[in-house]
């Protein structure tokens, strides 16, 4: 064997993997074979970038600061400021309105409504509805106005003003009060229509859409002008203008309540919280003692009698003897408390109240009171009469031209002699100074100088002077009703205290007030006071009736077949309230029936009369027969069947 080492065997291992490069034969799809001396192509130059961490906290911290300012507001609006912020919220959230309480009734004393209320609607505003930027035209309270201002009766201009107020955060103003549902129906049937359109047509804008209403009620009178004069009105904002709706206007009007409501675009948001509402209290009823008929059958005499004689106005009262009640008052000529627009200002009020005048002859039965209750005289006691008696300054005279009359005292009051009165109120005292004293103390007694006791808004009470200031005329003249003042009240009630037998109340216009648990509560009992004794007062309405019944008498137009009348005439020099001198003559006629029996008082007045005759007797005893005559019937009072006493009128010297 050689030294040389033996060749050693190849033990077979797993297969080479072919180089790339190997050549291979080409098949289908294969890519071509490179070439030889074909180089490898060179790898491109990669981009070496920095570094993002800067950049990351860059953005973080910009981030960051921007959440801290957030924080930083979020704690301002809802920590520290969050009161103010919510109490803008709330401002502009929150509606708040007045929810008007319903005015209670005013009645007659059956019930009849006079005074009563219906529903009505206040038309509303929301300005900031009508903004350039809120309907995106800057004509809008322009445009809004054109269409309101014809439906609402106003004014095109001040419509406008309302819809662009000064100050632009105003988002409640009233265009209208009180408006009847048919006008609040025109005015929702036109924002409804535009609003259609609207939804259409891009060109339509909905300039009604921040016009609103709120329900409220309006005061109507069903009777029209009847009674106007004891009801007074309401006026379109709400306000009472005079007669009854003033006087109680605390207990008709109740008390308004409130009402908080959340609201978007004008709109009522029923789930949202924090709404409150306190409810409005109704007024209370209030029944008045007047009679419904009686006062409509008075109203219609006097406004009769008034135009008959051309006369400047009048008015009739009619009173229950027994309680004071008054059952009519009536007034020509009156107004419509419905539509003041057309009433004459001189119309409104209450004249029976407010005027006050000369009564003339019918205070001669004061005058009368006195003397009998005195004892100076009685009815038969002989008076003489000359045609003209002078006293003090002056030459008095009465109202016709006579020879000497041989008079009863009776018959002084029958024939409503001036002089005849004279001579018998001089008996009242030992001098004319003591006279004066005791005649004005019954004056006062029957309620001259004072007021009625009704409490009525601008009601009079007249003028009486103390007698020490009674002139050296007025000494004479006040005992037959000239020099003192009296409203027609006053004189009614001076017939009615008579009937009474001596006793006067206080006359009484409301019988009481129904309140809104429908408890009905009465009025208090009218003050009285004895003026004179029964027996004067008997006295006395039988010398009144010979003013009626006897031929002699100044009243026989007042009769009333059937019944015993009491009743007296007067016609007084009347003072124009214009000029404060004398021109005209106040005409009235005042009595009771039956005579006997007393229930029912009529007082008549009329001043002024220009066409025809202008006695009392003549123009107001008609008018004082129908009302009677009316009013007995209305109230069943049959008559009493007794004969009327004779009591003479006249004697033979």
């Amino acid at each position: 064997m050689s030294d040389r080492e033996p060749p050693r065997r190849r033990v077979p291992g797993p297969a080479r993997p072919a180089r790339p490069d190997a050549r291979r034969r080409p098949g289908p799809g294969a890519r071509p074979a490179r070439r030889p001396g074909q180089g490898r192509p060179a790898a491109p130059k990669q981009l070496k970038l920095g570094s993002p961490r800067p950049r990351l906290r860059l953005v973080g911290l910009a981030l960051t600061l921007v959440l801290i300012a957030f924080v930083v507001r979020l704690f301002q609006v809802q920590a520290v400021d969050a009161s103010t912020y919510a109490a803008k919220a709330e401002q502009n959230r929150y509606v708040g309105q007045i929810l008007a309480a319903d005015r209670g009734e005013i009645t007659d004393r059956s019930g009849v409504a006079l005074a009563t209320s219906e529903d009505a609607y206040d038309i509303t505003a929301d300005p900031t509805m009508f903004a350039p930027g809120q309907l995106k035209i800057g004509d809008g309270p322009e445009q809004a106005a054109a269409l309101l201002a014809p439906i609402l009766g106003q004014e095109q201009d001040a419509l406008v003003k309302k819809l662009r107020p000064k100050n632009k955060a105003i988002r409640y103003v009233k265009l209208a009060s009180r408006q009847t549902p048919q006008v609040w129906k025109q005015i929702k049937d036109l924002k409804s229509a535009l609003a259609k359109k609207a939804e259409t047509d891009k060109s339509t804008h909905n300039v009604l859409s921040g016009v609103f209403s709120v329900a409220t009620s309006k005061r109507v009178y069903p009777g029209g002008d009847l009674a106007a004069g004891i009801l007074g009105w309401v006026n379109g904002e709400g306000k009472p203008g005079g007669g009854i709706e003033l006087q109680l206007d605390k207990q008709l009007a109740g008390k308004d309540g409130k009402i908080r409501y959340a609201q978007s675009g004008g709109r009522l948001v029923p789930t949202a919280g924090g709404a409150t509402e306190t409810p409005a209290v109704p007024g209370s009823d209030v029944e008045l003692t007047i009679d419904r008929d009686i006062q409509w059958a008075a109203q219609n005499a006097i406004t009769e009698q008034v135009k008959e004689s051309a006369a400047d106005r009048g008015y009739v009262i009619v009173q229950d003897t027994r309680t004071g009640q008054i059952l009519a008052m009536a007034n020509s000529p009156g107004f419509d408390p419905n539509d003041l627009s057309d009433a004459d200002p001189a119309a409104l009020g209450n004249a029976a109240l407010q005027d006050a005048f000369e009564p003339g002859s019918t205070a001669k039965v004061m005058s009368m009171a006195a003397v009998l209750q005195e004892q100076a005289a009685t009815p038969m006691t002989h008076v003489v009469v000359p045609n003209r008696l002078h006293r003090g300054d002056r030459l008095f005279k009465d109202d016709i031209d006579h020879p000497t009359w041989y008079l009863t005292l009776n018959g002084v009051l029958a024939k409503s002699s001036n002089i005849g009165t004279i001579l018998a109120t001089g008996q009242l005292g030992k001098t004319q100074a003591q006279a004066n004293k005791v005649l004005y103390d019954y004056l006062r007694k029957f309620g001259l100088g004072s007021y009625t006791g009704l409490g009525f808004p601008g009601e009079t009470k007249g003028i009486l002077a103390p007698p020490d200031k009674w002139s050296t005329s007025q000494q004479y003249t006040i005992p037959f009703g000239q020099g003192v003042s009296i409203n027609a009240m006053q004189a009614a009630s001076v017939y009615s205290t008579i009937a009474n037998g001596g006793v006067r109340l206080e006359p009484t216009l409301v019988r009481g007030t129904k309140g809104p648990d429908g408890r009905f509560t009465p009025a208090p009992k009218p003050a009285k006071n004895r003026v004179v004794s029964a027996e004067t007062a008997k006295t006395l309405a039988r010398m009144l009736e010979s003013v009626v019944d006897d031929e002699e008498g100044t009243g026989t137009k007042a009769r009333i077949p059937g019944y015993r009348v009491a009743g007296k005439t007067g016609t007084a020099n009347r003072v124009d309230p214009a000029t404060g001198k004398y021109h005209g003559y106040t005409s009235s006629f005042a009595g009771f029936a039956p005579a006997d029996k007393p229930r029912i008082t009529v007082y008549c007045a009329i001043q002024n009369a220009t066409r025809g005759s202008y006695f009392g007797g003549q123009i107001c005893g008609p008018v004082y027969k129908k009302v009677m005559e009316f009013a007995l019937k209305s109230l069943q009072v049959p008559p009493t069947g007794a004969k009327p006493a004779k009591l003479p009128v006249s004697f033979k010297p």
